[in-house]
């Protein structure tokens, strides 16, 4: 016989067991980065990157633009050269003066000690990878690093790092340690494998070293483009994390997820696995598309977790004989017309068998009863039956006569 789990409460009534449906998010400390906090009791925020070169002033502030306007909370830009660094000054101040502050991070890369002071000028948030931050060149007849080999390099790191983790802390800015399994250092592949291990001990390196500079306005990243690593390695992150008592906000992705149908499918794997379990304060899709289609993903992660409500929320049955118009085109009839809203969730059902029951918690529902015929319903009350060539018209007055519309 299963063993249930244990029920968060007791409804003394009925003596039945009642399981909480709510995710219960990990308790993080609140990073601020610019006008947007990551974790805290805030929403989970969303990223995506732009793919034009950073020295393409115009190109970028109108790609971060163009982000921001559906929805993206922090952009990323890449930072690979000090003129990139130095352009930063300009993008920001154009993006201000023609639009309006948008909070940035910039991705500094293979020896970039001084691109990242020079960036931390100008934005927000500082990316470093530990695996490229202090770039060793692999030495293939290596065969082991002994411990003064390893710790003479952590000492090095800690040297490079410095200046920037002081710069950072204060100019009150903040520092994501993004992790990446492709891109581990050499002597944490020796020394761990190509393992989740070596990731959280990539990352705690770095942390420990902000720490002892009072730094931690930290955001951490354990990405890799196989889910079942990624997961393993933000798990094992948080485990060491729990014992360490750090709290450090998380950013979710998969990357080099690819692209289409299985790309969406993979990240949605990923950081949908680890948001259920109350892991992860902010996320990236990481798709091979134009960057403005990471966001919708992102969002409907988000909504069909009941962690934002950004948009409608469609219950539609899967249709099948009993049902009594093409439920398919109707239900793309709903959506055009009602998609602009915000917060509601509307229900179109095939038949009754299936609709007052399964869409009890909708707040509107578009109910076939009788050929030629629909039901409407407010919540579980049906309000009136009209004709099908009717029926999104009257939803809309319905939505319209409950104050709930919004041209569009």
């Amino acid at each position: 016989m299963p063993t249930l789990p244990t029920p968060t409460t007791i409804d003394n009534a009925a003596n039945q067991p009642i399981f909480d449906t709510q995710i219960k998010r990990r308790k993080t400390r609140p990073v601020k980065v610019g006008n947007v906090t990551i974790g805290g009791n805030h929403p989970v925020v969303v990223q995506s990157m732009i793919n034009e070169d950073t020295l393409d002033v115009d190109g970028s502030v109108a790609a971060i633009r163009r982000l921001h306007e559906i929805g993206c909370e922090i952009v990323r830009v890449t930072v690979p050269s000090m003129a990139h660094a130095k352009v930063m000054a300009e993008i920001k101040q154009k993006l201000i003066k023609t639009y309006r502050d948008v909070p940035i991070v910039a991705d500094v890369h293979h020896n970039g000690m001084k691109i990242a002071l020079e960036v931390a000028k100008h934005i927000e948030k500082v990316r470093i990878n530990p695996g490229l931050y202090v770039f060793e060149k692999p030495n293939s007849n290596r065969t082991e690093y002994s411990q003064s080999e390893f710790e003479e390099i952590g000492d090095k790191i800690r040297v490079t790092l410095e200046p920037l983790v002081v710069a950072l802390r204060d100019q009150g800015k903040a520092m994501r340690i993004g992790v990446n399994h492709g891109s581990l250092a050499e002597r944490m592949l020796f020394t761990y494998g190509d393992t989740p291990e070596g990731m959280v001990e990539s990352a705690l390196e770095f942390i420990r070293i902000c720490e002892s500079l009072d730094f931690r306005n930290l955001v951490i990243s354990m990405k890799a483009s196989r889910v079942p690593v990624m997961l393993a390695a933000y798990r094992l992150m948080v485990k060491r994390m729990d014992e360490l008592d750090m709290d450090y906000p998380l950013h979710l992705g998969v990357t080099e997820a690819g692209d289409g149908e299985y790309g969406r499918i993979k990240s949605t794997a990923g950081i949908a696995t680890l948001l259920a379990d109350g892991i992860g304060d902010t996320i990236r899709a990481s798709l091979t598309e134009a960057p403005e289609k990471e966001i919708p993903v992102c969002y409907s992660i988000l909504q069909a977790l009941g962690l934002r409500k950004t948009m409608v929320e469609y219950v539609a049955c899967p249709s099948c004989g009993r049902t009594l118009f093409n439920l398919e085109d109707v239900l793309h009839k709903v959506r055009e017309a009602t998609k602009h809203l915000t917060g509601l969730d509307i229900a179109v059902m095939g038949c009754i068998v299936n609709g007052p029951g399964e869409m009890a918690d909708a707040d509107y529902g578009y109910v076939g009863k009788t050929p030629g015929y629909i039901s409407l319903y407010r919540g579980r009350e049906e309000i009136k039956k009209v004709p099908e060539t009717q029926g999104v018209e009257e939803l809309i007055n319905l939505i319209k006569a409950d104050g709930r519309w919004i041209e569009p």
